[in-house]
């Protein structure tokens, strides 16, 4: 390996390090406060080593691994959603109470097979990386060891061990048609080789990736899983495990791949059918985590519309609205964690009654993230819906542009229904909930964060850009 290659190889490194330090460590020192302390170590320190592998950056590194701007860009977003996160599970977990090691552990392996997807480039990297980050999630999902935790968790694995089926499979018929397992090598050859056979193996592709995105028709297991799993590893599933098999698919369906025809009209119908489905069903819903899962099922359709978009524009429109929407649904599931006490989540819509009275604060916090989801002005889902609708429109994608916006409207309704709960006289007053600092400061820097990039997003679109000038070349 030459130097070039370790320092742009060194924020996925330093992670594998750390998480392989702590599993030694457990055996001999378990303190929650350590363990957290430490984690939180490693992601800051992977997201500064950025700044070092930029300088190598892009390089490719064997076929495997591409490390380019827009790879590093989502590694950034990746690691400090990560940090998020675990400041949060601090306090969900008890703050200095109790012993949570493979907790970290397992939230630092799935950082680390979202960052090694946001640099695959081939099918061997893009699976190892899935896996790696869908195996830990089973252990996240069902942590508390609850009845509906465990149930959760057994969905999940059982799901996602037949989607990954659909992948092995879908990945092999591929190679079968093309003779190759890089990225760019595939779409080169769609055009002229493959015929049914390639037409099959992508298919099960998608509906392998389909599953792990949770867009419609592959969404059923995602509102149960969403309510049995943790508040922060809801948010993490909503936001870096989601965010890394996009960045993913964005190298492979690329090209010829995606350029009109069968494909890109399966797309298209599961785009709109995300939007509606997703809004729709949130309609109904009275528990908070199943009403954000059934959110993040219309953002993935939202996300869809740029992604099959074409050009830079529209690779800056996907990774800038990643970032508003890590924000607004990190910030919303940060909210149920931090009115959660004994591992016993806060979620029903009730019990938020009255909420702008009990701790105004906090409610003002949620009321920004909701109508950040909602894409309300001087929030960053506003600018990041806008920069969606510019890339759709600059295709001609006219009728994904106005799915997108007529969803967007029913969206807008369970939102607001939110907030007006959050505002509502409650039958009686109940005492403020306590807040862990861990989680007061995780949603003051969360709500900085997104009214910075509604306000004030030219620094950080700047930073998109050069994200996204190279990105498929």
């Amino acid at each position: 390996m030459s130097p070039a290659e370790f320092s742009a190889l060194l924020p996925v490194l330093i992670l594998a390090a750390a998480a392989s330090l702590l599993t030694a460590v457990a055996g001999f020192y378990r303190k929650h406060g350590f363990v957290a302390g430490f984690t939180m170590a490693a992601f800051l320190l992977s997201f500064a080593s950025l700044f070092i592998a930029s300088d190598s950056a892009p390089i490719a590194i064997t076929p495997l691994l591409l490390v380019d701007g827009f790879a590093l860009f989502f590694m950034g977003l990746t690691f400090a959603a990560s940090f998020a996160v675990t400041l949060l599970s601090y306090g969900y977990n008890g703050g200095s109470e109790g012993k949570h090691t493979e907790y970290y552990i397992l939230l630092m392996l799935s950082a680390l097979g979202a960052a090694v997807l946001a640099e695959s480039r081939h099918f061997a990297s893009f699976f190892l990386g899935l896996e790696t980050l869908s195996v830990s999630l089973f252990g996240l999902v069902a942590y508390m060891r609850t009845t509906r935790g465990n149930e959760a968790g057994l969905k999940y694995l059982v799901l996602a061990g037949a989607s990954s089926a659909f992948l092995v499979f879908g990945m092999a018929l591929v190679y079968a048609a093309t003779g190759s397992m890089e990225f760019s090598a595939i779409s080169a050859l769609a055009g002229v080789e493959g015929g049914a056979v390639m037409a099959a193996g992508m298919a099960m592709i998608i509906a392998g990736a389909g599953f792990k995105l949770a867009v419609v028709p592959f969404h059923g297991w995602t509102p149960d899983v969403y309510e049995g799993a943790p508040a922060p590893v809801g948010a993490f599933i909503a936001s870096v495990s989601k965010g890394a098999v996009v960045v993913a698919l964005m190298r492979l369906l690329s090209g010829e791949l995606l350029s009109g025809g069968p494909m890109f009209i399966f797309l298209t119908a599961v785009a709109i059918a995300s939007m509606f489905a997703g809004n729709l069903l949130a309609l109904f819903q009275e528990n908070i985590k199943r009403v954000l899962a059934y959110s993040s099922i219309a953002h993935l359709g939202y996300l869809l519309v740029a992604f099959l978009a074409s050009g830079t524009f529209a690779a800056g429109a996907v990774a800038f609205y990643l970032a508003a929407y890590f924000v607004s649904i990190i910030g919303a599931f940060g909210v149920v964690t931090v009115l959660s006490v004994n591992g016993s989540d806060m979620e029903k819509l009730e019990s938020y009654r009255g909420l702008a009275r009990r701790n105004p604060v906090i409610a003002a916090i949620f009321t920004a993230m909701l109508l950040s989801l909602a894409g309300i002005p001087l929030t960053a889902g506003f600018v990041g819906k806008f920069y969606l609708v510019a890339a759709g429109a600059a295709s001609s994608m006219w009728l994904l542009v106005l799915s997108l916006a007529l969803s967007s409207v029913i969206g807008f309704y369970y939102y607001l229904r939110i907030i007006l709960v959050l505002f509502a006289p409650a039958p009686e007053q109940g005492e403020p909930e306590y807040i862990h600092p861990a989680g007061s400061a995780a949603l003051t820097a969360l709500f900085i964060a997104l009214i910075f990039l509604g306000v004030y997003p030219g620094p950080f679109l700047s930073l998109v850009g050069a994200a996204a000038a190279g990105f498929g070349q």
